[in-house]
């Protein structure tokens, strides 16, 4: 049997220099964009499969799939780490097969629980509609815009969804229905691009037990921010690179530099949060290096400048990649505007996160990551840097915490699926270097049964934590992604009630647009029911939340904008507010009437944004205001307009339901 130790106390004799790459770059880019290419193809191509299974839901059918599925696919992957020589000599045709492995692996673990609906997990319910409110923006736009506000330049980082964007004008989708293949694809490209950068750093059959558990992470967390999980993933082989790269002595290695740059920048298009943790991860490695030579005997000012040199090209590279997306908002004087996307303190941010005390599979591979981490600090190639990625995020912990100081977040718990992707990736390490060990102790009888067991207890192991996340943790996701409502106002599994705003979608679009004779993306909408907008590329007057308006777009003021509308007086005067907004006004107001049925129910704050009855005569508008640091963080109010306002001819009304959609001429 091979030996499965990855570092020990002296370099292997074939082992490259400590601070060079494994892999050279121009190999690594051949590997990046053919592993990248198959794994999208493939994922695509096994969506379709799933998609005509036909199970009928509910079920359990497709839960069973995905779990025999995924234990074919263990053994697989392990018995590549463990028998290498069993697999084929030609190189291309091994990292074909890895890449099919990882594809087949990450695309049928999620696709398969939701071959019945068109949704992804979420389905269209709370930040999911944003994001797919997004994508359907970027679908009808070839240059980015604003998912909300008209003439304004985005705020959230475009890269992921514009990409998704001319995904759906490819395959021939709506934005809101090409979300649930792309974010799937995008699971499976993450965890093949995860074993091409791990393989800079690792072996390749340790490489791809990173990739694995790097998967195992990422169905914990990372799949319900599908635009977030690349960078999460990939931020920690990029950090031991950067450890390699900073430490190098003499020349300095510049494509490896860039490369850093390369992925910084990708995160500064796509996941904000990410590239910011990232660079206080680099400079923070650079102080390190630089304590250590200084300590070494090196002069302080030589040792300063080397490594300024080295973080110039990354810092140009991943400038230069973020102004793509970042320089028309920044034009725009957007860097100046206070903005509410930080104001959001759950518990998962308030309490420290401790995976290795979780009891069960994933928290033992964790603990195992924490302990190998402080054993081998001092004597491995990669702990040291996964050991600044653990111990960066806590110090991001401590710092959102002081950032309260501040009527603001650093939105902590975001880096969590970071903290487990690289705990799990050191507790695989750890294993791997603990049975190498004891391998080396016991006899060959031993070492063998040994060895088996290992494998059995990986692939149970793995087993075990993709299952509970199936059954447990994605549960309310995916009965979400099933009971929601599609555009035709019903859900996946053809269900309809009344009493649901989603109900009334497909009636509403289709009054709009009778009455605009526009289509969607001419259109500027005041609405209370904001799920129309998840579906069509209305310009909405108003975000439904703060804390993702464009900080541009002066969400404040709009909502005083609309409650002086309110206390109109007159159909004239509400036409001269209407004339004279410095904003673009709305064409269309969809608003809510009187419901006979039910008593009238007008509280200031409301629970529940579609509980409001307005009273004879009048017409309820919902709006929200920031509440943080009060959990939730947002309250709904209802604007109250008098219908005699909208009596006048300038405007025409339909109802629809609980709703008046009115228009003006």
């Amino acid at each position: 049997m091979p030996d499965p130790t990855p570092t020990g106390p002296a370099p292997a004799p074939s082992e490259r220099p400590r601070s060079a790459p494994r892999v050279p770059a121009g190999r690594t880019v051949a590997e990046l964009l053919l592993g990248a290419t198959t794994a999208a193809a493939l994922s695509l191509a096994l969506q379709f499969v799933v998609a005509h299974i036909g199970i009928i839901e509910p079920s359990h059918g497709p839960d069973a799939l995905a779990v025999l599925s995924t234990t074919g696919l263990l053994v697989l992957v392990f018995g590549a780490v463990v028998l290498p020589g069993r697999l084929p000599r030609a190189e291309w045709v091994r990292l074909g097969g890895v890449w099919a492995v990882l594809a087949t692996l990450s695309t049928l673990l999620l696709a398969l629980p939701l071959q019945g609906t068109r949704f992804y997990y979420g389905g269209s319910s709370g930040d999911n509609a944003f994001r797919m409110q997004y994508l359907t923006r970027m679908a009808e736009h070839a240059l980015p815009a604003d998912m909300n506000y008209l003439g304004i330049p985005p705020y959230y980082p475009s890269g992921w969804f514009w990409l998704g964007g001319r995904f759906a004008e490819l395959i021939g989708w709506e934005g809101w229905a090409a979300y649930k293949p792309y974010a799937v694809l995008w699971f499976s490209v993450t965890a093949v691009v995860a074993f091409t950068l791990w393989s800079l750093v690792l072996s390749r059959r340790l490489a791809l037990l990173a990739a694995l558990v790097t998967v195992l992470a990422g169905t914990r967390h990372g799949l319900l921010e599908p635009y977030a999980w690349p960078s999460a993933a990939w931020l920690p082989p990029i950090i031991v690179l950067a450890w390699y790269a900073l430490r190098r002595p003499g020349r300095t290695p510049l494509p490896t530099l860039i490369g850093i740059g390369v992925f910084t920048g990708f995160a500064a298009v796509t996941y904000t949060l990410h590239f910011g943790f990232s660079v206080l991860l680099i400079v923070g490695l650079a102080v390190v290096v630089g304590i250590l030579r200084v300590r070494n005997g090196a002069a302080i000012g030589r040792t300063a400048w080397e490594l300024f040199l080295r973080l110039v090209p990354i810092g140009i590279t991943s400038g230069l990649l973020a102004l793509i997306v970042w320089l028309p908002f920044l034009l725009a004087g957007g860097l100046f505007e206070r903005s509410a996307a930080q104001h959001y303190l759950p518990a998962s941010s308030a309490f420290l996160p401790l995976p290795f005390t979780n009891v069960g599979a994933f928290g033992l591979l964790c603990l195992s990551g924490l302990v190998w981490l402080i054993v081998r600090s001092t004597t491995s190639h990669v702990a040291p840097a996964l050991l600044t990625v653990v111990g960066g995020v806590y110090i991001w912990f401590g710092l959102s915490t002081l950032a309260l100081l501040a009527e603001t977040t650093l939105l902590a718990f975001r880096l969590r699926v970071v903290l487990e992707s690289a705990l799990a990736v050191s507790g695989a390490l750890g294993l791997v270097e603990l049975l190498g060990w004891l391998r080396r102790k016991l006899s060959a009888w031993y070492g063998l049964r040994l060895t088996v067991f290992a494998v059995i207890i990986g692939i149970t192991g793995s087993l075990g934590v993709f299952q509970h996340e199936l059954r447990v943790g994605l549960a309310a996701e995916t009965e979400s992604a099933y009971n929601d409502y599609y555009p035709n106002g019903r859900t996946a599994l053809d269900e309809s009630d009344p009493d649901d705003p989603g109900a009334w979608l497909d009636e509403l679009n289709s009054t709009i647009t009778g009455l605009t004779d526009e289509p969607p993306r001419d259109t500027v909408l005041l609405t209370t029911n904001y799920d129309l907008l998840p579906y069509h590329p209305y310009w909405g007057f108003q975000q439904e939340t703060p804390h993702y308006a464009n900080p541009l777009a002066e969400y404040e003021h709009r909502a005083a904008t609309i409650r002086r509308w309110s206390n109109a007086t007159s159909s004239q005067e509400l036409l001269r507010m209407l004339d004279d907004t410095e904003f673009t006004a709305p064409e269309v107001f969809v608003v809510r009437h009187h419901s006979d049925s039910e008593e009238v129910y007008v509280p200031q704050v409301l629970d529940d944004a579609e509980k409001v009855n307005p009273p004879e005569g009048k017409l309820s508008l919902t709006l929200k205001a920031d509440a943080f640091p009060r959990q939730p963080n947002v309250h709904n109010y209802p604007v109250l307009f008098d219908a005699e306002l909208f009596r006048d001819p300038a405007f025409v009304t339909r109802s629809v339901g609980p709703y008046t959609v009115i228009a003006r001429r």
